[in-house]
């Protein structure tokens, strides 16, 4: 049985060695065994046959297949160390409670988490520890700002505005601090007693096939690859200085436009506080940069804007009892949520982005904005929380804090109000790609088809489609609603909405939203029956000739 002082370092996120300060802490504090853990919980790894994409019940497989490159990688760098990772399955809460009775562990180190689900599990382990005589650290180090400090400076409310965070959060603390990057070793491991430990599995070993998916994510995860990224980013000090968000193109996919760090981020394969530092660096050697919120840092201090708002907002994740959401009566379509899912709405440059989600776990975040806006506002009408399911099972860089903040964002239920300002499902792409190489790389289907026609195949003569190999409604789909006109219905049932939000304060029950639903539902009806008999004279007057 292991005696003297254990720590147990456990790893959720923040899967790396460097700049870990609960790993630091662990490694300094322990005069005997240290014991660095992670649990498999079944809950998000286990196999779900019944979900619509292959992966568990919570993650698509791209995603856990990142997650075990990344903890592959994290064993890696704590075996050079002459410690190694103890992986262990169940429960995490319960399993933790073992660790402790059966480890004589004297103290807990874990970095701090903000999503809901953690904040429940870290407040019955940290009871448990301190009921036993367990000493807990639990550093904040996923973020470069703790949100309770900026939540408190602003009165007790999350700021709403990307500029009022700035203001209320300055410069991080990490600024100047030292981070520490390395280690000559770390405690050896004591003896792990009855509890069952085993190495990082395989994806076989958890019960899924390796031909599950047709194409791969081409990103691998882990610690050893975010810091190759980083380097060959910050590498090219002129694109970092120059770098300005909306600016890069959304097409590109061979060369992504972004340092796609985002993954790597939101598992702490890099630490948010290193990444600052490089950039201030970079700045600090050019003559001038980009500044947020369009710049490198501007999109990292995004990412803290949107954990201090989700940290400080009730029902972040849900539009019913979300203080800062819009109440709009979406409407429920099960066919339409699966055609976009699926990338078969019709609309080549939607479906092409909904591949790549798909079978890469990663899109640009400008394609994001492209399909988000189709689902809601823009053209299906179809409720944000819909699509960000999609968006949680199947992106590798998923993130709750983000996820929903961007959901509401692009939806115009909070944060952006512009809901007039609509992406096309046409111009939009083409402007980048006029020639199509993204489309015809996610959509086979449509690799002959002209340029001309590669956007609108559904405009192109029945012999082009033909000599393209590509019958539009065979084939490929033909579009679920014509852009021009679903897009002004969109317009303005959001528009009849916002009236009523405002009339009512933001204070709307689910009567209210039902009312609402059936007057724009009735309303649409009436539309589409007035404008049969300018249809029926249009059919007419063409077939004349």
């Amino acid at each position: 049985m292991a005696t003297g002082s254990n720590s147990l370092i456990w790893f959720r996120k923040g899967l790396r060695v460097h700049d870990n300060p609960a790993l630091e802490h662990a490694s300094k504090a322990s005069s005997g065994s240290m014991y660095p853990v992670f649990v498999i919980d079944p809950r998000y790894m286990e196999p779900d046959p019944s979900a619509f994409s292959p992966g568990s019940s919570r993650a698509g497989v791209n995603r856990i297949r990142f997650l075990l490159e990344s903890l592959k990688d994290l064993d890696s760098g704590l075996k050079k160390l002459g410690s190694r990772l103890l992986v262990l399955r169940g429960e995490p809460g319960e399993v933790l409670v073992r660790c402790l009775q059966e480890w004589k562990v004297k103290r807990l180190c874990f970095e701090y988490d903000t999503d809901p689900y953690y904040q429940a599990l870290d407040f019955k382990v940290k009871e448990y520890a301190s009921s036993v005589g367990v000493e807990v650290f639990s550093p904040v180090s996923h973020t470069l700002f703790n949100p309770t400090d900026i939540i408190q400076k602003n009165g007790g409310k999350a700021p709403l505005s990307y500029q009022s965070f700035l203001k209320i959060a300055g410069e991080p603390s990490c600024a100047e601090s030292e981070l520490l990057m390395s280690y000559s070793s770390l405690p050896p491991i004591g003896d792990v007693g009855s509890i069952g430990v085993s190495e990082v599995p395989t994806l076989e070993e958890l019960g899924y096939r390796e031909d599950e998916q047709d194409e791969w994510t081409p990103f691998r995860g882990g610690e050893s690859e975010a810091l190759k990224r980083l380097n060959n980013s910050i590498s090219d000090k002129a694109w970092v200085a120059n770098f300005e968000k909306p600016k890069g193109d959304p097409s590109a996919f061979l060369k992504p436009a972004t340092t796609v760090l985002s993954p790597y981020l939101k598992f702490g394969c890099l630490s948010s506080r290193y990444f600052y530092q490089c950039l201030q660096r970079v700045y600090k050697d050019v003559k001038k940069h980009t500044s947020p919120p369009v710049s490198l840092l501007g999109q990292l201090l995004w990412r803290e804007f949107f954990y201090t708002t989700a940290f400080g907002t009730r029902n972040f994740d849900k539009m019913k009892g979300n203080p800062i959401c819009k109440q709009i009566p979406w409407k429920e379509d099960h066919d339409m949520l699966a055609a976009w899912r699926d990338g078969k709405t019709g609309y080549p440059w939607i479906d092409a982005i909904m591949v790549q989600l798909l079978k890469w776990g990663w899109m640009h975040h400008l394609a994001r904005h492209s399909v988000a806006c189709f689902l809601t506002r823009g053209d299906l009408f179809i409720h944000w929380e819909q699509g960000r399911d999609v968006f949680e099972r199947l992106l590798i860089d998923s993130d709750w804090a983000i996820n929903n903040g961007n959901w509401m964002w692009l939806s115009c239920s909070s944060f952006f109000y512009q809901y007039n300002r609509i992406y096309s499902p046409v111009s939009f792409g083409k402007k980048y790609d006029p020639d199509g190489k993204y489309i015809r790389h996610f959509l086979p289907v449509l690799k002959d088809m002209p340029k001309q026609y590669i956007y609108e195949p559904w405009t192109a003569p029945l012999s082009v489609q033909t000599k393209a190999k590509c019958i539009v409604g065979k084939d490929y789909p033909k579009p679920m609603v014509m852009h021009d006109a679903a897009s002004k219905e969109c317009k303005r049932k959001m528009g009849e909405a916002y009236a009523l939000n405002k009339k009512m304060n933001g204070n709307i029950g689910d009567d209210d939203l039902k009312d609402l639903r059936r007057k724009l539902e009735t309303d649409e009806e009436s539309n589409i029956r007035n404008q049969r008999p300018k249809l029926n004279q249009v059919l007419k007057y063409l077939m004349r000739f």
